[in-house]
């Protein structure tokens, strides 16, 4: 598929999925449901954008494989027993370990962006670095410090251990809308168009992951693994640098 033709089909789908399922899941403003132009992002955005909006509109949800290739031991990862903020999860650390590496992104056993952690806890792959920052300037006022909630919006750290990549790009492309028990309603708004947030729409996904899993404690990541060349080039495409 062509870059113009990615671009296109990212849009249609997006505009396909919401018609589908409709306000009372998702921002049904017209705003969310009529406008996406997202001809500004790059493949490496739209790809990944593309593949899960063509799930969720066929309400597919990822299962995760429970009896997956276990991970090379270089790739294993390396936390930090005494940080109490962690919140450790062993079944989402073994489901969510990295399996693989390609120019400096890990993957999982289902080749979903996962997280790095070595030193006892104090070093973390490029992408969970970037997705703590982006997180802290995009998406803290809503959500709260280190994804901990708020509120008016749920912890995404709790979140993240149900929500699948898919479901997870899917909603910050086109918003959601919930219904509280009291009657009101939560809005997150539609980050399609955002460029601050679609380009890092894996670094946050990451760094949340590893959030839910415990990987990571309620602290600034104090060492980072150098960023990627790849991650380099895609930021400036994304960005139309």
């Amino acid at each position: 598929m062509g870059t113009g033709a990615g671009f296109r089909a990212g849009t249609l789908m997006i505009r396909l999925f919401l018609k589908k399922v409709g306000p009372d899941r998702w921002n049904g403003t017209a705003r969310s449901r009529e406008r996406y132009p997202l001809n500004h992002l790059s493949t490496f955005v739209t790809r990944p954008l593309v593949a899960a909006l063509a799930l969720a509109t066929v309400n597919l949800v990822a299962v995760h494989a429970e009896d997956a290739k276990p991970a090379d031991p270089a790739l294993a990862n390396s936390l930090n027993p005494n940080d109490k903020t962690a919140e450790q999860d062993e079944k989402l650390l073994k489901r969510d370990a990295a399996v693989k590496v390609e120019d400096g992104k890990y993957f999982d056993a289902e080749g979903h962006p996962t997280f790095h952690v070595t030193n006892e806890g104090k070093k973390f792959d490029w992408y969970a670095y970037s997705g703590y920052r982006r997180y802290h300037a995009e998406c803290h006022v809503c959500h709260g410090p280190d994804g901990m909630g708020s509120t008016y919006a749920p912890a995404l750290k709790d979140s993240l251990k149900r929500l699948s990549y898919e479901e997870f790009i899917g909603i910050i492309a086109g918003g959601r809308q919930n219904h509280t028990a009291g009657g009101g309603e939560s809005v997150m708004p539609a980050f399609g168009d955002n460029k601050n947030v679609m380009c890092y729409a894996d670094d946050l996904y990451v760094y949340l992951k590893a959030r839910a899993a415990g990987a990571m404690g309620r602290v600034r990541p104090s060492d980072k693994e150098d960023k990627p060349e790849a991650a380099k080039k895609a930021e400036k495409e994304c960005l139309g640098g």
